[in-house]
């Protein structure tokens, strides 16, 4: 039995639920179109090149949260999850992580995206451990900061490590799955690292360190890489 760890945006699904949860805020008209709408693309792209500055980033998308009561709040993100998640779900994702659940592998979610928006996508895979950039929540309401670390790139690396000292788990035999070149600190720590429909940067990376490359974008999950 071992860790097994899957990024969830661009990996278990197919998209990223940060950017569709800003788009949708828009949609709802929640917030203003062109002046939200511009930063999150903008955001998206520092994202995707490496450049994101995770706590200016997390300033503008938590600032909705802060803004609104809870339960609103709440109604939003079911709404968010019945029409703009539940397309994005991968059945390969979901035949991947039955074999490791029929290994009697850990699974467990590391996300930067928020934990508001990520818990109940985790959840639709029956996945029980999530870890996640948490938004701060006092007195009933959203504070617009978050609590901890930022759950990205090296970050990710510093919330598993504690994550591992309060469970009985370990990086021995680990896996973890992921799109994204800004993984790349914990793809190295890991001792199986797969690449899942990367970006350019992190294909270039797998392909000279010869780490598994797969896409769970079709109709069957390929299981060639899947040896233990």
């Amino acid at each position: 039995m071992s860790l097994a760890i899957f990024d969830l945006d661009n990996t278990l699904i197919g998209d990223d639920s940060d950017y569709l949860w800003g788009q949708f805020l828009v949609d709802q008209g929640v917030v203003d179109k062109a002046q939200y709408e511009a930063a999150n693309v903008q955001f998206y792209k520092q994202y995707q090149q490496g450049t994101l500055d995770i706590n200016a980033f997390l300033q503008f998308s938590l600032r909705p949260l802060a803004e609104h009561d809870t339960q609103q709040l709440y109604q939003w993100r079911e709404q968010f999850i019945n029409e703009i998640i539940l397309p994005v779900l991968l059945e390969p994702a979901r035949q991947l992580i039955a074999k490791h659940r029929a290994l009697g592998d850990t699974l467990l979610v590391i996300t930067a995206t928020n934990r508001f928006v990520t818990e109940p996508i985790v959840a639709l895979y029956d996945i029980p451990h999530l870890l996640a950039t948490t938004p701060e929540f006092i007195d009933g309401k959203y504070t617009g900061a978050v609590t901890g670390i930022p759950c990205f790139q090296t970050g990710k690396v510093q919330l598993l490590e504690t994550w591992l000292t309060h469970s009985n788990e370990s990086l021995v035999g680990s896996w973890f799955y992921s799109d994204s070149h800004n993984d790349l600190p914990l793809l190295q720590r890991v001792e199986h690292p797969v690449a899942v429909d990367p970006d350019a940067k992190l294909t270039e990376f797998a392909s000279r360190a010869g780490w598994p490359i797969i896409s769970l974008r079709g109709e069957h999950c390929p299981s060639h890489h899947f040896q233990k």
